[in-house]
């Protein structure tokens, strides 16, 4: 059953990768990059549990933190452009 899990999130992860990379806009980016952190961060916890491993779910804390702050980032700088398709 984990083995399944792990292929869906991939699965799920290559398709948020399209949406981030032909987004139509800087907000749609900025949310399949958001799924596509937390999609890497439930594979990590799933491959963690799979393999009984407590350093995945360290790492996974650490990557969550790291992929939180890099969040705000990212939408600080954009907080001061324009939110509209046409005006790229």
């Amino acid at each position: 059953m984990l083995d399944a899990t792990q292929w869906f999130i991939v699965a799920c992860a290559a398709l948020a990768l399209v949406k981030l990379v032909f987004g139509s806009g800087a907000a749609e980016r900025l949310i399949a990059l958001n799924v596509l952190s937390a999609l890497a961060l439930a594979f990590l916890v799933i491959k963690g549990v799979d393999e009984g491993r407590a350093i995945y779910l360290d790492v996974a804390l650490v990557y969550d933190i790291f992929g939180f702050l890099g969040l705000l980032a990212v939408a600080r700088f954009l907080r001061d452009k324009p939110m509209d398709d046409d005006k790229e």
